[in-house]
């Protein structure tokens, strides 16, 4: 018996999930707007209208009925969670490009939800993080107390479509991770914290978007949209490579800069969650969420792209399907579970 996913029965219907995820995700949008400014905001609602403009194109050209399918607001939570992700800086056509990708792509080319094997928003965000390095790595907007005339709502618009009078670069700044990672090499722990991107705590602004996904996150298990399995292994797995390999801050990134800064959090409870590209059992979900959270450690640590959250996860949404034939639970009336494709004895 093959396995597919999703599993959703009863008055859990698609859109109450899809809804609850979106509800989950303002507190982190919130926090992103008030240490960085409107770039996140706009990003969002940018995203979501070319998301929803998208699928609507597609549905159209498959002769769908566009109320049923964008009622299930999937494409919705595919535009947010780029708005997210990517730089609040970002040009417009970054966004436009990553959004269109996933959802014509990455979504309907494998025949739209429930079949497409990866997840749509990190393959679109692969894709301009790859072919756009400039723009994906330029474009983080520093926190806005570190600036002295931070950017309004019109200037941050103006700067993301293009006509704005002032230079980008007076208003953007590296991420922690980056900033860490490679300075790290040429200097020590204490003098890199002294940079102005660290704060006071963990990272500027850093560690509470990342606090206020998590606690979306734990919302969304609480009603039972998904288990604790995958993003709690995530976590864990990240936290144990970044102990037993990163024990010291004067050489590799220190474990709570893993934890709390870059997309961590919304990785670990937005996005390695997905219930169509994930693992489907208790048992392959703790191993799916382990391999995000040791392949983040890996490329943060020795590739060349400082967060690892959207490359860890296509990596793994590859090996869901394996991970679920390996990891299938025991049938009902067997001694032992069916594994590797074989018939039970």
């Amino acid at each position: 018996m093959t396995i597919t996913s999703p599993h959703a029965h009863g008055p859990r219907k698609t859109a109450n999930l899809m809804r609850a995820v979106v509800i989950a995700t303002l507190p982190g949008l919130f926090a992103l707007t008030w240490f960085f400014g409107w770039g996140n905001l706009i990003n969002v609602i940018w995203c979501s209208l070319i998301a929803l403009l998208s699928e609507s194109v597609v549905l159209l050209i498959r002769k769908r009925p566009l109320a049923f399918y964008l009622g299930d607001y999937s494409a919705l939570v595919t535009g947010v969670l780029l708005g997210l992700t990517l730089p609040p800086l970002a040009p417009w056509w970054v966004s436009f490009v990553a959004v269109t990708f996933a959802i014509i792509v990455a979504k309907h080319l494998y025949g739209g939800m429930g079949y497409n094997p990866f997840n749509p928003a990190m393959v679109g965000f692969a894709l301009v993080l790859i072919s756009f390095p400039v723009a994906m790595t330029t474009s983080w907007a520093a926190p806005v107390s570190l600036l002295d005339n931070p950017l309004g709502f019109l200037d941050t618009l103006a700067t993301i479509f293009g006509f704005a009078t002032q230079s980008v670069d007076a208003f953007t700044m590296a991420t922690p991770l980056d900033v860490y990672k490679h300075e790290i090499g040429h200097s020590i722990a204490e003098d890199v914290v002294k940079n102005p991107v660290f704060g006071n705590f963990i990272a500027h602004g850093w560690e509470w978007a990342n606090i206020a996904f998590l606690a979306g996150g734990l919302f969304l298990m609480k009603k039972g949209v998904f288990t604790w399995h995958a993003p709690i292994s995530m976590l864990a797995a990240l936290t144990a490579m970044s102990l037993i390999f990163g024990w010291d801050a004067d050489q590799t990134t220190p474990p709570l800069l893993h934890i709390f800064a870059g997309a961590t959090m919304l990785g670990a409870f937005f996005i390695a969650t997905d219930p169509v590209t994930s693992a489907v059992s208790p048992q392959g979900k703790l191993v799916y969420g382990a391999g995000i959270g040791i392949l983040t450690y890996v490329i943060r640590t020795y590739g060349s792209y400082p967060d690892a959250i959207a490359f860890s996860v296509l990596l793994m949404n590859f090996a869901a399907p394996f991970i679920d034939l390996y990891t299938q639970p025991r049938t009902y009336g067997y001694a032992k579970a069916k594994r590797g494709g074989k018939e039970p004895q």
